[in-house]
């Protein structure tokens, strides 16, 4: 069924479950006449806030994320947790209540019974709809076009897996050789067809949906290559771990039927974050430009009698998923700095920068106009730094998984900001690119929060670098 369907599906069972679930516990507790009460409690305005409360609850858990041939024990288990937490929020609620009201209540100790009737009844929901979605991936609807990287035993063992286990809902087409000598040959009738350089014709062909990477220790330079193909054709990518990755704890593996993977480049955030980031990005931004506009006006005056040219500075730069914008910060340069020799990067102690633009730049007053471009969407407060479109293209060439980096809105701090210094050579960039790459695969509030708070030390202790 379609990623639409299947989320109306979820939502109107967990509304039907939820005050099913609610409406039994009322009729134990009201109707029943086996418990005391003190008021006759309302149903339906509590209704409507109970259900709105844990609407918010599985929605920041990730229970409304589409599921794929995923475990039903492990939606079960973020079930018990979010239901677990849930319940004791509403029991520290309702003992606070009766301490204010100094009310005796038994209430605080039913609630559990109500947990219970919660989580039989919104898990059952739950799993007549995935068994529905898992029947229907047997009998052949909604299944996906899959390859196999690869073509050795770990490749022939994957192939068996999905085989045996139609509720995965995936089809392996074909395998694609990494060694040209077994181009053409075949497993159980399915061939290995090509090889890595055609990879983008095979995926086009079957239209592929998931990619399983089966690679030999000395073949793993091929994983870069396979990622660099991949980028931005929303396939998802899994790959067969060394047994050694395993053992030392350096692979966080997910199961199919008891073959560990590993996902690459998995979903970076759930979608309550994501939202929570933006609406942190719009209210910190707005509050900066506000309280900075003094310092905003000040600047401006400085700059304009420092030297010729306009005050603010806009440059190309490429955002999320390679779209270019231009980014607004104070000039910091001699007007055209870059006539005679082309797009360079800056360097420490750069000739071409002001008298006021060294003051600017040592204090990051240069990077409050780019609160606009966060205000707009373009930036988040945290991310990548943005690069110009030129330098992407060239280090992309040099770098295969350069362009991971714009998978996510850059930011005006990043990781790689508060931990390396200036980029001053290839080597520099590489090693930003790894915290970068870091960053995007741990992104959380949390993992902001700690960068915001390390950039305002850096701030303060004039180390680290924005370009």
């Amino acid at each position: 069924m379609s990623k639409t369907t299947e989320k109306i599906l979820i939502l109107f069972t967990d509304f039907i479950t939820i005050n099913l679930a609610l409406a039994i516990f009322f009729l134990l507790r009201v109707e029943s006449g086996l418990f005391e009460l003190v008021i006759m409690p309302e149903f339906f305005l509590p209704m409507f806030a109970i259900y709105l409360y844990w609407l918010l609850i599985f929605t920041f858990v990730g229970m409304y994320r589409t599921w794929f041939a995923a475990s039903r024990f492990d939606e079960l288990s973020t079930l018990f947790k979010a239901t677990f937490v849930g319940i004791f929020i509403l029991f520290f609620v309702i003992f606070l209540d009766d301490y204010v009201h100094d009310v005796a209540s038994s209430t605080r100790i039913l609630i559990f019974i109500y947990w219970g009737l919660l989580l039989v009844l919104v898990g059952s929901g739950r799993m007549i709809i995935r068994s529905v979605q898992r029947n229907l991936l047997i009998k052949g609807i909604g299944r996906r076009c899959g390859l196999i990287i690869g073509f050795n035993e770990k490749a022939f063992e994957v192939f068996d897996t999905l085989e045996q286990h139609r509720g995965l809902g995936i089809d392996a087409e074909a395998f694609v050789a990494v060694n040209t000598e077994n181009t053409g040959k075949d497993y159980k009738g399915i061939k290995a067809e090509g090889s890595i350089e055609n990879l983008e014709e095979l995926i086009s062909k079957y239209n592929v949906q998931e990619i399983i990477i089966a690679l030999e220790k000395d073949n793993h330079d091929v994983l870069v290559e396979v990622i660099s193909k991949t980028e931005g054709k929303g396939i998802k990518l899994k790959i067969v771990p060394d047994l050694y990755e395993i053992l030392s704890g350096q692979a966080r593996t997910s199961q199919i039927y008891g073959m560990p993977l590993i996902d690459i480049m998995p979903e970076l955030m759930p979608e309550w974050e994501k939202k929570l980031k933006r609406l942190l990005d719009i209210v910190i931004s707005f509050i900066l430009l506000v309280i900075g506009l003094p310092v905003v006006i000040i600047s401006a005056i400085a700059i304009k009698l420092d030297s010729k040219g306009p005050v603010f500075f806009k440059q190309e730069r490429s955002g999320m998923n390679g779209k270019s914008f231009k980014m607004v910060k104070f000039r910091s340069m001699y007007q055209d700095a870059e006539k005679l020799t082309g797009p360079v990067w800056s360097q420490k102690d750069d000739p071409r920068i002001t008298k006021v633009g060294r003051i600017i730049r040592k204090l990051r007053i240069d990077e409050i106009p780019q609160m606009y471009n966060v205000l707009k969407g373009e930036m988040s407060l945290v991310g990548p730094r943005p690069e110009r479109p030129f330098f992407v293209e060239k280090l992309s060439e040099q770098i295969p998984y350069y362009k991971r980096r714009l998978k996510v809105r850059p930011g005006i701090t990043g990781w790689a900001q508060v931990k390396h210094k200036y980029d001053e050579s290839i080597e520099d960039v590489k090693i930003k690119l790894r915290y970068d790459l870091f960053y995007i695969e741990n992104m959380s509030i949390r993992m902001d929060m700690k960068i915001l708070f390390r950039t305002i030390f850096v701030v303060i202790f004039g180390k680290g670098h924005y370009n």
